[in-house]
């Protein structure tokens, strides 16, 4: 099968398009899933820059739905032909049993970015019968990780007000989607004029400068929630516009791991700071429903051919999408790259 193989390079140097042995027979449990289409995520730029010349070659991807192709033994759930899409964290089952390090599709074990994969029956599950490939293809871990987010972590709540700093990744986006869902009234922040006018057209309320004054678009002490995917740039700018009792849920650190935080800003006003990665099974479930439920549709960025996937590496890298970048996996795809963008 073709894949985008990892080897040999950190970074985007290590990416190579090659043919991939396939194993013709899942084990007990699995099923195999001929994959339609893929996403990318900055986990994967993460992976790559971790990784050596001394690590063996990693299929990458964490995102993919497909039709599946093999079953193996005491799987009863799903047949030969299903339209799927996978959950792509392993053995984490549900929401309160969060392991020490999640163990996710596409690094250690192999993943989307292929014609083929074998995972377990568990983390494979119905597409949602309203999206497209491509669509269906970039939902699973920016998605997962802003419903658990949002909704476990945060407890968010019917008109609520939550802040969503650097709109424009996939789980900011997703958040957006998902709180409006809610009955929330969503603001934004990025230093793009462009992802700020994106970011209004699908219901933010305020979308503003990130290096603006918030406080006074706001109003002091008016956001219940904040959605913080970028750690030190932006942290002390938070006490400003959240209200007592008001929630911080973190799930990145694009800007840096070290912080200074102000201690006497969260115990007087009972500032609640909560960290979450990725979520379970259990949770996958009930962001599927919610997007049943809702009609939602990923915000699709543009769509590239498996064997062009380095230009979409670039593409995130340079931080120029809003919304999530989706790979096309053709059977025996042609050398010809196709570049789709939704306007």
């Amino acid at each position: 099968m073709k894949a985008i193989l990892h080897e040999r390079y950190s970074g985007l140097k290590g990416l190579r398009y090659a043919d991939v042995s396939v194993s013709n027979h899942p084990k007990p449990g699995e099923v195999q899933v001929r994959l339609k289409a893929a996403g990318i995520n900055h986990r994967d730029l993460f992976v790559m820059a971790a990784r050596t010349a001394s690590n063996k070659p990693l299929i990458l991807g964490s995102d993919g739905a497909g039709i599946v192709a093999k079953i193996g033994k005491g799987v009863s759930r799903l047949q030969v032909g299903d339209e799927v899409i996978l959950h792509p964290t392993l053995g984490w089952n549900t929401a309160a049993d969060v392991p020490l390090i999640p163990q996710i599709v596409g690094g250690p074990g192999e993943g989307t970015l292929a014609e083929y994969i074998t995972l377990p029956a568990d983390n494979v599950l119905p597409k949602p019968s309203h999206l497209s490939w491509e669509e269906a293809g970039v939902l699973s871990l920016s998605a997962l990780t802003a419903y658990r987010a949002l909704f476990t972590r945060g407890q968010l709540r019917q008109g609520e007000h939550v802040l969503i700093p650097g709109i424009g990744g996939g789980v900011a986006t997703f958040a957006l989607l998902f709180a409006k869902s809610a009955g929330a009234t969503v603001s934004v922040t990025s230093r793009s004029e462009a992802k700020r006018a994106a970011a209004a057209r699908l219901g933010a309320g305020h979308a503003l400068d990130s290096h603006g004054n918030w406080s006074e678009a706001l109003s002091p002490q008016s956001v219940d929630l904040i959605m913080d995917s970028i750690g030190q740039d932006m942290f002390a700018k938070y006490f400003d516009v959240l209200r007592p009792g008001g929630r911080v849920v973190m799930y990145g650190a694009s800007s840096g791991d070290d912080l200074q935080v102000p201690i006497r800003s969260i115990f007087f006003p009972q500032i609640s700071l909560l960290g979450t990665s990725m979520g379970s099974r259990e949770e996958f479930v009930q962001m599927l429903e919610w997007i049943q439920r809702h009609q939602i549709r990923p915000v699709v960025d543009s769509i590239y051919q498996l064997h062009d996937v380095s230009r979409a590496f670039e593409r995130m890298s340079q931080g120029l999408q809003f919304g999530n970048i989706a790979i096309r996996i053709e059977q025996g795809e042609t050398a010809i790259a196709v570049l789709w963008r939704r306007r």
